[in-house]
């Protein structure tokens, strides 16, 4: 049963090419910052993460993880190592699925850029399927799609202003102001193979509701960022890649949620951008999950649709931002080669969901 329970362990895999990590400056400077480590690290790399790097650093003493962002041009506020290090530091005493922090490096002389190192959480992290000799019952499915959703509402009713976190708040207008920044992502990574979602921003524009409350959101709340118990699969024990949290309208998060959702009776390209096990029998649907959460949480909306079809045009401007990379060789990564299909996918997905909720734009 222990070797059984250790084959489906996420622990990484060979570094890819082009990533590779100075192991011996890493181990230097956590040497600085107070770590009794005797030797270098066996290193392996973490093959989820579609934007930040993400390692794990083995040592005889300590079992790790780094991050840090890819090379090449990033957008404006994107990866930032220090932020998302020190949100995990607020939330950990008021929300303990998250890792221990161990430290963070702005000086990019290290290794060639910031990064931040904290303590792995061993379980299981769900990719696009769970791991091979695991399968999960049509009760187990449906019970970790709830637990997943109930982590979730335990974020949204953390205390911002007792823990410290409201120094993410902007204030009232989140909603509003997601959409123009996206809206200015798009612009300024956009190829010419690519729609311009002009009729679907428009819509948005015009549907734009006020903040239903504001709280702490994840912003990428997906199975494949969370850690499950290895000898009970649908416990989550830890959350991960915190880099787009923030204190915003919790309804923007569940819309997040519900676009990366791809069920079993999803067409072919809308399962080109399944990243985590949510079409395995017994999942709930994505109907399922948004009355789950409004009737748990005691939200009300009348406008679901916008928060759907805005989750789709963030997806396609990630999904672009990192193509955009790809685009000018900024990095070569095969995996993103096709991303510009998936985008142009996503646009047709917004218009037929607009056209479907009747509202006018």
């Amino acid at each position: 049963m222990v070797d059984a329970v250790k084959q489906v362990i996420d622990s990484g895999s060979a570094v890819r090419k082009g990533e590779e990590l100075d192991t011996q400056a890493v181990t230097a400077w956590l040497r600085t910052q107070g770590l009794a480590l005797s030797d270098t690290p066996e290193l392996t790399q973490f093959s989820g993460g579609a934007s930040n790097w993400t390692y794990r650093l083995k040592y005889p003493e300590a079992d790790l993880i780094l991050r840090r962002p890819p090379k090449g041009t990033k957008a404006k506020g994107a990866h930032d190592m220090g932020r998302e290090y020190r949100i995990q530091s607020l939330l950990k005493p008021v929300y303990p699925h998250v890792p221990r922090m161990v430290g963070h490096c702005a000086d990019e002389s290290v290794i060639g850029s910031e990064f931040y190192v904290m303590e792995r959480i061993e379980g299981i992290i769900p990719r696009k399927h769970m791991p091979r000799g695991m399968a999960l019952s049509k009760d187990e499915a449906r019970e970790l799609s709830t637990n997943f959703l109930d982590r979730l509402i335990e974020l949204h009713q953390i205390d911002i202003y007792s823990s410290g976190l409201d120094v993410l708040s902007k204030g009232s207008g989140y909603t509003r102001r997601q959409l123009d920044g996206w809206n200015q992502r798009y612009d300024k990574v956009r190829t010419w193979n690519v729609s311009s979602f002009n009729s679907v921003r428009k819509w948005l524009d015009a549907n734009c509701p006020d903040d239903v409350k504001l709280c702490m959101i994840h912003n990428d709340w997906r199975l494949d960022n969370v850690v499950l118990n290895p000898n009970n699969p649908t416990e989550i024990i830890g959350t991960l890649d915190w880099e787009l949290s923030t204190v915003g309208d919790p309804l923007m998060d569940l819309g997040s949620v519900i676009t990366y959702w791809v069920q079993g009776d999803d067409n072919f390209f809308m399962k080109m951008l399944q990243r985590q096990p949510s079409s395995l029998p017994g999942m709930l649907t994505r109907k399922e999950m948004v009355k789950y959460y409004l009737e748990k949480t005691g939200l009300h909306t009348d406008n679901w649709t916008f928060y759907e079809v805005f989750g789709l045009f963030r997806i396609a401007v990630i999904a672009q931002q990192i193509y955009y990379r790809y685009y000018y060789r900024q990095t070569r990564n095969p995996a993103f080669k096709n991303f510009w299909i998936m985008v142009n996918y996503v646009n047709w997905r917004c218009k037929s969901l607009i056209k479907q909720s009747g509202r006018q734009g």
